[in-house]
């Protein structure tokens, strides 16, 4: 993605304000920054023939305000709020498709442990944001390798929301694998099972079928993840949702592909320098994935899923 000084984009909305991009900071000593309290969301709107549109908005806010729960976050805003001004900010950012990060942290007031006194804070970000991954990624696949480092475990922290700090885990991953000259990671949870990518959720195909680590194996319940769920069960597919899956299955597995807001549907073609199937994209994920973007492209099917800037 472009750095952020490379991108025309105006303005941040920062607790029921919008301020200017530049202007949008914190105090050196906010909570977060220090022990990583606070939980995001990442969603894309859409430049759909129906016009702009956020892509399963009210999924994103589902699990903003149920990962803010164990951490006792109470976010001072309600719903059609945090709507409207995400919708007012692609208007005034003048974004036809954007990526959002709606982030709701403990902020200034003391750095012992607890953040008892610490206010709750909420801000909400647009920008451009192309593929992830690299367009070249979507028809040709990217190289994985599995980390060394493994997913955290829910009885360590939970794994079923977004938490700023858990990131660390990822950003490990991440940049191990591209030091092997690899794209991505696949961590493995502390059974040795496949989990899911830094970013993404996975998915296995084997003799026609689908398979994504259930979770109970320490994932992220992904909001793409449960869309192309849909989508393939919709298309008659077979679809394993609470699998577990061992790290010799994704050898030998006929497709493997992520999905996530930001990586939408990739396709992988090599694992620890092992080529998967064809060494290409396969033929279900190509149709998966096109019935993704045909879905965010169009905004026929599934209305419900789409919330429409104007």
């Amino acid at each position: 993605m472009p750095g952020f000084d490379e991108m025309d984009v105006e303005t941040i909305w920062m607790d029921g304000e919008y301020v200017d991009w530049e202007d949008a900071t914190v105090h050196v000593l906010t909570h977060a920054l220090h022990y990583g309290t606070g939980i995001f969301e990442g969603a894309r709107a859409y430049d759909t023939e129906q016009g702009t549109a956020i892509f399963r908005w009210d999924a994103h806010l589902d699990r903003l305000y149920d990962s803010a729960k164990p951490y006792e976050l109470d976010i001072p805003f309600s719903r059609a709020e945090l709507t409207e001004a995400t919708l007012e900010l692609l208007r005034r950012n003048e974004l036809d498709s954007a990526y959002i990060r709606p982030l709701v942290y403990y902020g200034y007031h003391s750095l012992g442990v607890s953040p008892a006194e610490c206010p709750t804070e909420t801000m909400i970000a647009t920008w451009p944001w192309g593929t992830y991954l690299g367009e070249e990624a979507l028809q040709e696949g990217v190289e994985v390798t599995v980390s060394s480092w493994r997913k955290h475990a829910s009885s360590q922290v939970p794994t079923n929301v977004k938490t700023t700090g858990l990131y660390v885990n990822s950003m490990l991953a991440g940049e191990e694998a591209r030091k092997q000259g690899a794209t991505e990671a696949i961590l493995l949870n502390k059974e040795g099972d496949v989990a899911e990518g830094p970013g993404e959720n996975i998915f296995l195909v084997r003799d026609g079928e689908i398979f994504t680590p259930g979770l109970a194996e320490s994932i992220l319940e992904g909001i793409t993840r449960d869309t192309v769920i849909t989508l393939a069960e919709e298309r008659g597919y077979t679809v394993h949702d609470e699998a577990s899956i061992s790290r010799g299955e994704l050898y030998t597995a006929d497709e493997l592909f992520f999905t996530g807001s930001a990586a939408e549907v990739t396709p992988i073609r090599k694992v620890d320098n092992v080529e998967i199937g064809s060494g290409s994209r396969g033929p279900i994920t190509e149709e998966l994935q096109q019935a993704y973007f045909d879905l965010t492209e169009q905004a026929a099917d599934h209305e419900e899923w789409f919330t429409f800037v104007d």
